[in-house]
This record gives structure tokens, C-alpha cells and sequence, in this order.
């Protein structure tokens, strides 16, 4: 019996490296509306929280993300101080000016092969308004590739509009049919973003039909809220789709303190691990 206790205690103790390997494993994604650094937010604001963003890129890992909302100095802040790299252009006018919906990524995980940006319009070549928008959207894309596996995966990321409804349909369903032209291949395939629609708006049923949402098909997973308003508001409106992926063992809502801050942000961050 004793031996039996003894061989049993040996076996747990060599599995502990291979369980901390499968956590640790595959591709660690996250889609973060990191609140334009130039809004009024009080003791909210962008310079009283930057820093807690650094300690949750720090603690979180992701090895590629898409934020929305990011002005050019905020996504400098992420390259210089967080240590990664990005692609994108301010949506005003496909340089800096206006908000990025940026596609950040960790080199020593990732690389990156090829890149662009299209607007949610009629003229998607171009910045321009669409259908009923209040504002100026973009979409992000990239071809990439992980340095672990060797596979090739498409990563894009994307901000709809938040009041008109024709803009968010129609801006989705270019973004889908986007998807199908840019990865004939069928690579993985992750998206990103805040929609702002929740998930039974019929907006999403052509996106539905392609990709499956990380949250609604991780082992582990949760239905939190994803939009907070500064503790004002608790919607779930931001989104990681995924197709091509063996698995996704772990989808999260990011919502631990970091440097003591309630919020680093009026969204929480939201994190998948995919398995190719």
C-alpha cells in the first residue's frame, strides 16, 4: 500500500510540468476598447490609468491583440512601454489622425507577413463615413504567423458603429465577405472587436453561419459583461470570433484589479486561448 501511495505521489509530481505546459499552450488572443486616451473621464482619465493597462498586458500575456479606440500616442505607449509591435492607421484619414483599431502582437511568439486596413463604407478603399454611421469605422487585418507551430492564421480587428444600426449590419457583413476574400485557404481565422450589439441582435447571423464566438465555445468560459461605463452600464457588446482552431480551451472577461483601479478601462478586456 505504502508503495502504491509513494508511486502514486511520483506520478502526480512528473504531470505537473505537462499540465503547466497545456496551460500555457496555444495562441493567447484578446480583444481590448482601450477608451480614447482624449476623453474627459476624471479621475478616469487616460493619464491616471495608462499604467494599469501595462500591468494587465504584463500579467495577461496575449500574443496578439486588437484594441479599439487607441490614439496614436496611446498605441506608442503599448510599443514602447508593453514591448510590442502594431499595424494599423487612424481612421480619419488612413495615417494618425483619429482612432486606431489596431492589431498589436509579441515577436518572440509572432510574426507578421502581411497587413491592411479597409473602411466600413460603400468606399472601403478609402477613409469614409457609411450608410447611417456617426463616425468614420475601419477594420484591421493580418496575415500572421506563429512562431510555435509554424501556422499561418488571419487576425482582424474592428470598432461598428454605435448608433446606426444600417452601418453596423452592413459594416459586419463587408467585414464577413472581407474574411472569405482575403482567406480562400480557409487559414485560422481569429476577429476582434467591439460591435456594439449584443449577442441576439440579428446583425450578427451572417457572422454566426462562418465563425463561432470564443466565448460560446470554450471549455472554460463565462458570460460577463464586457462593457462596464465606469461602473455605470454592464452590457455585453465586445467579441472574439474564431474559426479554424482545433479548440479554444479558455475564453475570460478580464476583470481583476490592476494597481488598485476598479477599471483600466469603460470595457474590460477579453482574453481566448486557441489550439491549432
Amino acid at each position: 500500500m505504502i508503495k502504491k501511495i509513494f508511486m502514486l505521489a511520483a506520478a502526480m509530481i512528473m504531470s505537473l510540468p505537462l499540465l503547466q505546459a497545456q496551460e500555457s499552450e496555444g495562441l493567447k488572443v484578446m480583444s481590448y476598447n482601450i477608451r480614447l486616451g482624449s476623453a474627459q473621464d476624471g479621475t478616469n482619465s487616460w493619464a491616471l490609468r495608462y499604467t494599469a493597462t501595462g500591468k494587465m498586458l504584463e500579467d495577461q500575456k496575449p500574443d496578439v491583440f486588437g484594441v479599439q479606440e487607441a490614439l496614436e500616442y496611446q498605441v506608442r505607449y503599448i510599443e514602447e512601454m508593453c514591448g510590442y509591435e502594431s499595424v494599423g492607421v487612424g481612421r480619419e484619414n488612413g495615417k494618425k489622425e483619429g482612432e486606431h483599431m489596431s492589431i498589436f502582437w509579441n515577436k518572440k511568439t509572432v510574426s507578421m507577413l502581411k497587413w491592411g486596413t479597409f473602411w466600413l463604407s460603400d468606399t472601403p478603399e478609402k477613409p469614409s463615413k457609411g450608410w447611417d454611421a456617426e463616425c468614420f469605422r475601419t477594420a484591421t487585418w493580418a496575415l500572421m504567423k506563429d512562431k510555435k507551430t509554424g501556422k499561418k492564421f488571419y487576425f482582424v480587428n474592428t470598432h461598428l458603429d454605435h448608433k446606426g444600426t444600417e452601418a453596423q449590419k452592413n459594416g459586419l457583413k463587408l467585414i464577413v465577405d472581407r474574411i472569405a476574400e482575403i482567406n480562400p485557404d480557409g487559414l485560422p481565422m481569429v476577429l476582434t472587436g467591439d460591435f456594439n450589439i449584443e449577442p441576439k441582435n440579428p446583425a450578427l447571423k451572417d457572422l454566426d453561419a462562418r465563425m463561432q464566438s470564443a466565448r460560446n465555445i470554450a471549455e472554460k468560459t463565462d458570460d460577463h459583461a464586457t462593457y462596464n461605463g465606469w461602473g455605470k452600464s454592464s452590457t455585453m457588446i465586445d467579441y472574439i470570433y474564431v474559426s479554424g482552431f482545433s479548440s479554444c480551451p479558455e475564453y475570460q472577461t478580464v476583470t481583476k484589479r490592476y494597481e488598485d483601479r476598479k477599471f483600466i478601462s469603460d470595457h474590460y478586456p477579453i482574453f481566448a486561448r486557441l489550439i491549432f
